[in-house]
């Protein structure tokens, strides 16, 4: 075949993909690669698109294929790379870049990627040494200049990180990320130090760089349309429908899985915290923001609205399965437990398909929380898109924790609410009592959490803030950017009240 023959078929496999068509897309890449060994990216495609259909093993068999055919090729490397760290496999991850590196000793990607991957698993001398080497290769590339300036705040060296974040934001960067990164770090710099004034203004700016780089009205509309859906199945069900849905699944037909637990409520209500607290207990092993749930569980279970009891035994299978192979699969008889915000307007689906689910809610004065979640930089998608504005963050939160609220009135299901403000306040008392609603006694570890985290690697965007021993700092943090808050507080009133915060 013609090497327009070649581009041809590579093509229609990259459509298919890209239109959700991974089945075909799979079947189309497996022929070439039988047709072109020799074509490094038809097995790095062909490895990606297996990854995509969970095939974890014969993608990782193909990126060994792709590497092995063009072992000089570093750009090909720090793909894979990032592949994997997109999998939850920083080992792997970091074997890729830094392999990249070896192969091409003037490439600063793959020593950046290196610097972020230990910065995010708190490494800091490693990063800081492969920083150095993206300095040495090129001091003005303004990746290298942004990861310097946080890794002295990591450091505790704040003068330092401001000035170098004011020397980069004065240089405008033209790198599109750090453009609006910069702003978002020297934000939170300053509102460390009581400059909420400052701190505001380069959030601000930082959101319209955001906002200029992509269609937001278009995300805006696809988050709608799902979370209105989200909310009327929570509201539109009678309080009794656990019972009709036992009926349908009693307990003597389903099949038994591990003790399981999901904590939700809103991003940036503490949900982290908590999770250390409780994943320092030996017999709890807590997955922070998993795959298993949105990746492998919501897709198979809208293949079908058939819910037999084989059927929803067999999502419980694919759940559980899938969360093990993230991580907790050595940890056999423990309670699993599933931390993650975003999945709490799916708490009908969790109730439908594990009745047994204890379900925990993290609750925190929500003006804390939406400005909280106005300093996040989190990477743009449709719900992320809701924190470029306050007005849209409140609309988020109302989202959330409508779902919440309305589920919560359901009978018949096991369900506890925990305050974020307590466990700042009295970080035993309140652990110990969300501790024995798991069915446990509180272990004289969980206490040292923080000790336990510096080792562990995060998904959440506050992987820094749990590193260090608990901290009341953050309560009643929006006073200080009330005036900014003044349009939205009415429509946070209400949850204000109905949660216990005046």
């Amino acid at each position: 075949m013609t090497h327009s023959g070649f581009q041809q078929k590579l093509d229609e496999a990259r459509q298919l993909s890209l239109a959700g068509e991974l089945e075909p897309a799979f079947a189309c890449y497996k022929k070439l690669t039988r047709t072109f060994p020799g074509q490094s990216v038809v097995w790095f495609e062909y490895g990606t698109t297996a990854a995509r259909l969970r095939q974890f093993d014969l993608a990782h068999r193909s990126w060994d294929k792709a590497i092995a055919v063009q072992p000089g090729n570093a750009a090909l490397i720090v793909q894979i790379g990032h592949q994997y760290a997109g999998q939850r496999k920083p080992d792997l991850a970091r074997a890729c870049f830094a392999r990249a590196a070896a192969a091409d000793p003037r490439a600063i990607d793959p020593r950046i990627s290196l610097v972020v991957l230990y910065e995010q698993q708190h490494r800091l001398p490693e990063a800081r040494t492969a920083l150095d080497e993206c300095l040495s290769l090129d001091p003005r590339d303004d990746q290298a200049r942004y990861l310097s300036a946080l890794l002295a705040r990591r450091e505790n060296q704040l003068g330092d990180a401001e000035r170098q974040l004011r020397d980069l934001i004065g240089s405008e960067p033209r790198h599109p990320y750090v453009r609006y990164a910069c702003r978002y770090e020297l934000a939170q710099l300053l509102d460390r130090t009581g400059r909420s004034d400052e701190a505001m203004a380069l959030l601000l700016e930082a959101k319209r760089i955001v906002s200029s780089l992509t269609d937001i009205d278009c995300l805006l509309r696809s988050y709608d349309q799902a979370a209105d859906g989200a909310r009327h199945v929570a509201m539109c069900q009678p309080k009794d429908i656990l019972a009709a849905w036992e009926k349908s699944f009693p307990a003597v037909e389903r099949e038994m899985i591990p003790p399981l637990a999901f904590l939700g409520g809103h991003p940036r209500s503490g949900t982290t915290l908590l999770e250390q607290v409780l994943d320092a207990h030996p017999g709890v092993a807590a997955l922070d923001e998993p795959l298993a749930f949105g990746e492998a569980f919501q897709p198979e279970f809208r293949r079908t609205p058939l819910h037999s009891s084989e059927r929803l035994n067999f999502l419980r299978r694919v759940y559980v399965e899938a969360l093990k192979a993230e991580g907790a699969g050595s940890y056999a008889g423990n309670l699993l437990l599933d931390k993650n915000p975003s999945h709490t307007a799916s708490l009908p689906l969790w109730l439908r398909v594990f009745p047994e689910i204890r379900i925990i809610i993290a609750l925190r004065d929500p003006r804390d929380v939406v400005l909280s979640c106005f300093f996040q930089n989190l990477l743009l998608n449709t719900t992320n898109a809701n924190f470029l504005t306050l007005e849209r963050l409140a609309k988020h939160y109302a989202d959330l924790m409508d779902v919440w609220l309305a589920v919560r009135e359901w009978e018949g299901f096991t369900w506890l609410q925990t305050r974020y403000e307590a466990i700042v306040s009295d970080l035993e008392g309140e652990g110990r009592r969300v501790t024995a609603f798991l069915g446990l006694d509180w272990h004289p570890d969980q206490v040292r959490y923080h000790e336990k985290s510096r080792g562990k690697q995060f998904n959440s965007p506050t992987y820094q803030d749990v590193t260090r021993p608990v901290y009341s700092s953050s309560v009643g943090r929006w006073r200080a950017y009330e005036k900014y808050l003044a349009p939205i507080l009415p429509a946070l009133d209400p949850y204000c009240r109905r949660l216990g915060y005046h």
